[in-house]
């Protein structure tokens, strides 16, 4: 009986995973790093087409000429500041325009520098950005207006779950981001809009975001303390954060949080973090 209950959850997750074949993808920062590998996945599980952006127009160019080679037609980099609205929603409307729908939506661009001079520009492109983005898409994909569903997958970081005395800025950002997607995916909302909206979490990244040259403390002299403080990390590959980044959007229900870390599987943490919050809950109502 017990194998046969077993059996029977493996198939009913098996159909409810979110099929991404023939779907109309678009990533922010998406030119380097984990965003970039996450295009390339996406068109090896049959996406129809990709649309990415990055404020890295070398990078970003030399990607799509990588990818036109195996995926003609299905790829697309556009220069974008997503700080700039007017720039970020001319790209939703191009796509719009040439494909009638967005289906999946990875809110991918950050920042990792808490420096005096800038702090400001990562706080708009790591909430601001971020979440106009996110209720932009929202409008254009919800089932009760014109759209016909799908995912936004809102890209937060283990600095949402631990605090950090040397990166108190981007920490404050990434729990921003976890708070704002858990609330905007609440099931109701999904409910109404059909518009799946979660999260991810990774653990320290082998990319060029967690290098020295970009990644900076608060306080100039506490520089050598936090590279002391990452070294203490697991270090995982891109690969491994963008391949758990496509398992997560295919298995992952709306308000879910998702943790990549160490180069492990995707794992599904929302039981723990809404418990973290219900503790916090209690303190108050």
């Amino acid at each position: 009986m017990y194998q046969t209950l077993k059996f029977s959850e493996k198939i009913r997750r098996v159909l409810k995973m979110y099929n991404l074949n023939d779907k109309i993808v678009f990533i922010t920062g998406g030119a380097t790093g984990i965003g970039a590998v996450a295009v390339k996945l996406f068109l090896e599980e049959g996406a129809k087409h990709v649309t990415i952006t990055d404020v890295n127009l070398n990078a970003g160019k030399q990607l799509e000429k990588e990818l036109e080679t195996k995926f003609k037609g299905r790829v697309k980099f556009v220069k974008c500041d997503v700080r700039n609205d007017e720039e970020l929603f001319d790209i939703y409307k191009k796509i719009i325009d040439d494909h009638g729908f967005i289906d999946v939506v990875i809110n991918n661009a950050g920042i990792m520098n808490d420096s005096p001079d800038v702090y400001r520009t990562a706080l708009n492109v790591n909430i601001n950005a971020l979440m106009t983005s996110t209720l932009k898409a929202r409008e254009l994909m919800r089932t009760d207006r014109s759209g016909r569903g799908g995912i936004i997958m809102n890209i937060s970081s283990i600095a949402a779950l631990m605090p950090n005395r040397f990166m108190p800025i981007y920490c404050a950002a990434k729990s921003a981001v976890l708070q704002f997607s858990i609330c905007i995916g609440a099931q109701e909302n999904y409910e109404k809009t059909g518009v799946k909206v979660m999260t991810m979490c990774y653990g320290a990244t082998d990319t060029s975001l967690l290098s020295k040259e970009k990644i900076k403390a608060f306080d100039e002299e506490l520089s050598d303390e936090l590279w002391e403080f990452i070294k203490q990390f697991p270090l995982q590959s891109a690969n491994s954060a963008a391949t758990g980044l496509i398992d997560a959007c295919k298995r992952g229900d709306s308000g879910s949080i998702w943790l990549v870390n160490d180069n492990k599987p995707a794992e599904d943490i929302t039981p723990v973090v809404i418990k973290a919050y219900g503790l916090l809950t209690d303190l108050v109502v």
